[in-house]
């Protein structure tokens, strides 16, 4: 445990005491240990913290050896759940200075997120942060600027959408056509705080930490609804459209939580993109519906339209699969012929299609190929007519969380790029910024100004 005089450090004395510690290290900290294993450390033991020590609990090729929070019963709590029962710090400069630790998760409140990962790279730490990954625009370009200097280590976002199977496949479908243009994303993002309260985005009184309790809640902190939610499914659609926002508008208001927050407890957001495509977000508080899968899952998910398709997705949890389903557009009708019936114009006569039934989205496992055995071609025929009665439906080998983990290990030891590198996490993260500046404002906010922004400050 650290030393009684590191007691009363607060986070923001943190931040002020600078890297001094970390600017004498070695510039990268090699992966040594018995069988190749990363030596981990984890800085931030709150919620996240500790789901991530679930997810390591059931993972191999690592060892949790250091954890660090300043709030002492999260810390303990997560060296009680821990199967490696890690050393306990309260300043993450203590952790980064250990020789031993390869590689450090970051699960801080989000203002955190820059000085800590600046600090564990310059400690020669390879790093995992949960998104977003910068709260200033400053902190942006100051960032990219460090990892160029220091390109030999992995920088790694917490976007799991990017490990999940059924991702990947709505990514190649789009490629090989499937869907046609893909023009519009609907995504949302919606809980019921009033019927199932939740400890992380209900004001706690009297809390010993004071702002650090509810740092969700503040915007001198975090980057609300915007930052903590939306920041997974704006990637999703800057994925699915192959570019990024050119311009945001939005709404957003404290209209039903009146507890001293000031980050808003609802948020609608629309996004222009370059070829004309629009995301449209919305996240709410006061109801879970989702209109997605026939009303069978609620809170989050996306839909993915173009001109031939339409894909419905949703990330799984630790309960639940992940789900995708694929409607096709309707035909475009045969031109009628000689002798057929005119149709009579007016809204009350006129048709709207019939809808298509919908096809689940099938994984790399279920594709039959030419090197199938007639028993492994006739498993995959049972599932997919399974599937496409209802009775079961496609599943993930993996929760995206252990994929995205162990995808970290396997760049921390043999070298490639993340899927959710450094661009990806940066491109989420201005978007973040953009999007709460157009409702702060009340005005459409080009990104073009993002540069603007961060002009003469010093992250």
């Amino acid at each position: 445990m650290a030393n009684n005089k590191n007691d009363n450090l607060t986070r923001r004395d943190v931040v002020q005491l600078g890297a001094a510690a970390a600017l004498s290290a070695p510039f990268l900290q090699t992966v040594k240990a018995a069988s190749n294993q990363i030596q981990l450390g984890l800085i931030g033991t709150g919620g996240r913290g500790q789901y991530h020590i679930t997810h390591l609990n059931k993972l191999d090729g690592h060892k949790l050896v250091a954890a660090c929070d300043l709030y002492e019963p999260n810390l303990k709590k997560a060296i009680a759940d821990s199967k490696d029962k890690p050393q306990g710090y309260k300043d993450y400069r203590e952790l980064l200075s250990r020789k031993d630790v390869d590689a450090v998760m970051i699960a801080a409140p989000l203002y955190m997120h820059y000085p800590m990962t600046r600090d564990a790279i310059l400690a020669g730490k390879h790093v995992f942060c949960e998104k977003s990954l910068v709260f200033k625009p400053e902190e942006a370009f100051a960032l990219r600027a460090l990892m160029k200097e220091h390109s030999r280590q992995v920088l790694q976002v917490g976007l799991q959408r990017r490990y999940s199977q059924f991702y990947q496949v709505a990514r190649q479908m789009i490629d090989k056509g499937l869907l046609g243009d893909v023009t519009n994303v609907y995504a949302q993002w919606h809980r019921n705080l009033v019927a199932k309260p939740s400890k992380n985005w209900i004001m706690k009184k009297n809390d010993p930490r004071g702002d650090d309790a509810n740092w969700r809640l503040l915007k001198k902190m975090s980057g609300g609804l915007t930052g903590e939610l939306a920041s997974h499914q704006i990637d999703i659609a800057d994925w699915m459209f192959g570019s990024h926002p050119e311009m945001v508008m939005g709404l957003g208001g404290v209209d039903y939580f009146k507890d001293g927050r000031d980050n808003y407890d609802n948020i609608q957001l629309i996004f222009r993109y370059p070829k004309g495509q629009r995301l449209m977000y919305s996240s709410i508080c006061t109801n879970s519906h989702s209109p997605m899968f026939n009303a069978s899952r609620t809170e989050f998910g996306e839909i993915i339209m173009g001109t031939k398709g339409t894909l419905h997705l949703t990330v799984g949890t630790d309960e639940e699969p992940a789900l995708g389903l694929w409607f096709r557009e309707p035909e475009k009708p045969a031109e009628a012929g000689a002798g057929a019936k005119p149709v009579v114009a007016g809204a009350s006569l006129a048709s709207t299609g019939k809808g298509s039934k919908s096809l689940p989205v099938l994984l790399g496992k279920d594709e039959v190929t030419e090197k199938d055995t007639f028993l492994s071609k006739e498993m995959k025929y049972a599932r997919r007519w399974l599937y496409s009665k209802g009775v079961m439906v496609p599943e993930e080998d993996k929760n995206p969380v252990d994929t995205q983990l162990e995808s970290f290990f396997e760049c921390c030891r043999n070298g490639g790029k993340p899927k959710a590198d450094i661009e990806v996490g940066l491109a989420d993260s201005s978007a973040v910024m953009m999007s709460n500046l157009a409702m702060d404002e009340g005005r459409r906010v080009y990104f073009n100004e993002f540069e603007k922004m961060a002009a003469g400050k010093k992250a």
